[in-house]
Parts: structure tokens; C-alpha cells; sequence
């Protein structure tokens, strides 16, 4: 799909439904369902608006009607506007009229993508606002040319170069499910800026060596509720980071990957803020690393009100993890002295075996340290048979329960040394605050 903006982040899905198609290999059934949001400038509800283009209604037969005494859905079949479905014909004109005719029509539209067809599609904008809710079931298969060289006129590295495979932005009332992505070219789903969403029963597949093929990522949404995930890709499972509230995961299978990150947060010194997030009931197996909160050096804001709890795992690398000096520079990061600050957090009925004799890793700022760190009924052998181990650095709180490897986390009092500025001398005098 070829976006009219330059961005590399608007050659993806989103609640325009400005549609990769090309590069999905979709396998079930996509149902987009959008309540109310605001795309392009243009506000769009439950109660309509002028479209920017109306088209006539075709009166030949090439859509069904179903009704309720509550409403009216059109059905368009791909098929009927001419797609040939055989994997080498052009069908990129069929999908562009079906489009026009969903997104303009005053009642509900459903585009149909019959299945075990496969349908060539060259880069086409779905774009937006719709006059009413649009539904699209893929059942079969859309596929890009093989060869860039037949897109006539068009940029041929547009193919190689999406941001990321779909992109929710700015939706709210959002509901995903019975959805298949594989080997998407980064991102595989992304909900950013997005409010009350359900995604259900999705899978996204990667090779493990493929770089940033992240399965699901959630920035600056609040209320996503995720539910019986699979994911197999070769970076984070699911990754949540600034701006980010009330999140629940239920039911993920993850791995191999990097497991289920909050973070990184705190990167070229700035703010972020992650809290109430659960993760309750999942399986983790060959990823490189399990649960994880991953901070840089010299931000700001907070991560609060985590909970990880009734997960398995087998032969998972660092299995838990608290890292407040990350860094993915080539180079080395230097010490700063400000931190995103990490408080309540709780690891709770999390089994299993580690990859690495490290099991659990809290490395925690000297000028933050963490607090509030709770470790509950943890069972984690190393795969290898030696010993488990833990790693603690200014990590505060209690254990409870049987821990193994030990706890090391300590539960004295925690002391943070903090700068008071004064308006006329500049910084004055270090106070301390106990918690």
C-alpha cells in the first residue's frame, strides 16, 4: 500500500483503515469495528457524516442486503466486483471499487474475501472516514506481485519499507479478533493513542531471527484488554510502553521471542509513564527473555502497578527481569543520575525452567531505587540442572511464599537522596526522603 503521507509509520493499517493489504497473509477473519474516532482531521460516529464522496448505489446485483429490525448490513463479495482470486491477475481495481462502494454506503458494509482464493493486490489506499461501520472478512489470501517491477509508475521500495503490518490509531470501542499475521515487516499489530479495545484469539508468526518483529505493541492506549494470544516472532511478544493504562493480558502463549516487556521507557531522557497493567495466565518456551520492565538511564515518570502472575515457562533466559540500566546502543550508555521510577510491582505463581543461571534479575537505580517489589510462590530451576540464582541491586520490598532461587530483595527501609532547587542560588542543599 502506497500512503500519501512520507512517514514510514503511515504505510500501515489504522482506523482509516489505510489497509497493508500486500503484506499480510492473512488465514481467518478480520472484524473492524469503530465506534468513534478522529482520522485525518474528520470526526467519525455512530451518528455518520457527509462523506467525501458518495457513489450510487449498484442496482445489478452486486451486493446482498440482511436485516433486523435494528439495522441493515450491505454484503459485498470481492467477487462480485470482478476479482479473479487465481494469484496472478491484477485484482487491485476490484478491491478499490468494493471499497468505494463499503465506505460510502449509509448502512453497515461488509466486504467479503472469499476463502481458498488467492488475490494479487498492487499498493492501494483504503482510506477514510467511512460514512458507517465498515466489517472486512478475509477467509482467503491477499499477496503482493512477486516482482516490483509491474508496479507501473510507483515506487518500488514502498513494498520493502512499511513501517509496521497493522496500525490502530487513535480508535476507540475497538474490538480485533480470529486474526493471522505472518512475518509481518516489523510491528506485526500496534494499538497507539486507543481506548476500550478486545483483541481475541490472534496469532502473529516470525522467523525467531527476524529483528523488531514485536507481536503486539501498546503505546499511549488505555483500557486494552488482551485475550488467548498466540505469538512466535523474533522480538517481544507484547510490549507496552509510555503512556500506557489499564492493560490486561490473559492467556498468551509466547515464544521463541523476547517475552512480555513493559518498556523501554525513559529513552533520550524522557518522560514515561506506564501503570495498572496484569498479566494473569501464560506460557513462555524458548524466548530470550520472560517478563521484563526495561528502563534507560536519565529519564523520567514512572512504572507502578504491574502484576505478572500465574505464568509457566520452559528453558526462558532471565526469566524475571527489573532492568533500569538498559541499553541497546552499540555503544556503551553512561551513568546518569535520573530514572524512570518502578514501584508495586508483583511477581506472583510464575514456574518453571531458566536458560541462564541468572533466574531473577532486579537491577534497580542507585538514585531510584525500586520499591515496593513483592515476589510470590516463584519456582524457577535452571534448565541445565545447576543452581538458579538471583541478582539484586537497591531493589526494596518482601517475598512470600516458597521462592526459589532465593530472594534477595531487601525489606529495610529505602533512602533516596533528592536535590531541592532554590529560585535564587540554584541547587541548595540535598534532602532525603524514607519510604
Amino acid at each position: 500500500m502506497r500512503s500519501s503521507s512520507s512517514s514510514s509509520s503511515s504505510h500501515a493499517f489504522s482506523c482509516s483503515l489505510k489497509c497493508s493489504f500486500l503484506h499480510i497473509l492473512c488465514s481467518s477473519i478480520y472484524n473492524l469495528l469503530l465506534n468513534s474516532a478522529t482520522v485525518n482531521g474528520f470526526t467519525v460516529s455512530e451518528n455518520g457524516f457527509s462523506p467525501l464522496m458518495e457513489l450510487p448505489v449498484p442496482t445489478n446485483g452486486l451486493y446482498s442486503n440482511t436485516s433486523t429490525r435494528w439495522s441493515r448490513t450491505v454484503v459485498l463479495n470481492i467477487d462480485d466486483f470482478g476479482a479473479k482470486g487465481d494469484g496472478f491477475s491484477d485484482d487491485t481495481k476490484s478491491f478499490q471499487d468494493v471499497w468505494k462502494v463499503a465506505c460510502s454506503s449509509p448502512s453497515r458494509a461488509k466486504i467479503v474475501i472469499p476463502v481458498d482464493k488467492f488475490y494479487l493486490v498492487r499498493p492501494t489506499d483504503f482510506t477514510g472516514p467511512c460514512r458507517s461501520k465498515v466489517t472486512l472478512r478475509v477467509s482467503g489470501f491477499i499477496v503482493a506481485p512477486r516482482d516490483p517491477e509491474v508496479w507501473d509508475g510507483l515506487d518500488i521500495h514502498k513494498w520493502l519499507y512499511f513501517h509496521q503490518a497493522v496500525t490502530f490509531h487513535r480508535c476507540k470501542n475497538l474490538k480485533v479478533r480470529n486474526i493471522t499475521l505472518f512475518n509481518g515487516q516489523q510491528l506485526h499489530m500496534a494499538f497507539t493513542h486507543c481506548t476500550h479495545v478486545a483483541a481475541s484469539h490472534v496469532t502473529f508468526v516470525a522467523p525467531f531471527d527476524s529483528p523488531n518483529t514485536d507481536g503486539i505493541h501498546i503505546s499511549a492506549s488505555t483500557r486494552v484488554e488482551l485475550k488467548d494470544i498466540i505469538i512466535t516472532t523474533g522480538d517481544d511478544c507484547i510490549s507496552i510502553v509510555s503512556n500506557s493504562s489499564r492493560i490486561r493480558v490473559k492467556n498468551v502463549v509466547c515464544g521463541p521471542g523476547n517475552g512480555i516487556s513493559i518498556g523501554s521507557l525513559g529513552k533520550y531522557n524522557s518522560s514515561a509513564s506506564v501503570q495498572d497493567v496484569t498479566v494473569s495466565g501464560g506460557a513462555l518456551f524458548d524466548s530470550k527473555n520472560g517478563v521484563r520492565i526495561k528502563t534507560w538511564q536519565g529519564g523520567s515518570g514512572f512504572a507502578r502497578n504491574i502484576t505478572f502472575e500465574n505464568i509457566w515457562m520452559k528453558n526462558v533466559s532471565n526469566p524475571i527481569v527489573i532492568d533500569q540500566y538498559y541499553c541497546d546502543s552499540p555503544e556503551t550508555c553512561g551513568n546518569q543520575t535520573s530514572a524512570v521510577s518502578i514501584d508495586s510491582i508483583y511477581f506472583r505463581n510464575i514456574k518453571g525452567t531458566s536458560a541462564t543461571e541468572e533466574a531473577i534479575r532486579l537491577a534497580c537505580s542507585d538514585s531510584y531505587p525500586c520499591k515496593r517489589l513483592y515476589l510470590e510462590n516463584i519456582q524457577l530451576t535452571a534448565s541445565s540442572g545447576i543452581a538458579a540464582k538471583s541478582f539484586c541491586w537497591k531493589a526494596y520490598g518482601t517475598s512470600t511464599g516458597p521462592v526459589y532461587p532465593p530472594s534477595c530483595i531487601s525489606s529495610g527501609e529505602i533512602i533516596i537522596r533528592y536535590r531541592v532547587k532554590s529560585n535564587s542560588t540554584g541547587w541548595r542543599r540535598d534532602d532525603y526522603a524514607v519510604f
